[in-house]
């Protein structure tokens, strides 16, 4: 079952979660390899998300929101085999309120159609931020 976007559940548990925190969003994200959109245009998932992410800088900015690790996933050491990802990073934003401001823009919500188009299914994991020392304590 490909995961695009959030179920309403989902979306409702989110918002009950503190929104003056910052929170850090876990991305997996698997292409597409061909997207055709509804008017005829064709191209691939990785130039559809190229364009989601320029269209969306500006909001993601507006937001105060940046990525603060990004990789190259290359091999799934434990996991399902199937769930390959052509991108990984975590991007962070100054609280939850300030992603849910971007996500819900409607000027945001036209760029949407890109990343829609683009993904074949992804993972997006809110993460609140924990103390650490260097032995996972």
């Amino acid at each position: 079952m490909p995961y695009i976007d959030p179920e309403r559940d989902q979306f409702n548990a989110f918002k009950e979660l503190p929104c003056d925190q910052p929170v850090n969003m876990l991305n997996l994200v698997k292409l597409r390899k061909n997207v055709v959109y509804a008017d005829g245009t064709e191209t691939t998932g990785a130039e559809a998300y190229s364009t989601y992410s320029l269209k969306s800088g500006p909001f993601f900015q507006r937001a105060g929101g940046r990525i603060i690790w990004r990789g190259e996933p290359q091999v799934m050491l434990i996991g399902p085999q199937e769930e390959a990802w052509d991108l990984a990073f975590i991007a962070r934003y100054p609280t939850a309120s300030a992603f849910l401001e971007m996500i819900t823009d409607p000027d945001y919500q036209v760029v949407m159609k890109h990343r829609q188009a683009a993904v074949e299914t992804s993972r997006l994991l809110r993460c609140a931020e924990l103390e650490c020392d260097a032995d996972f304590g």
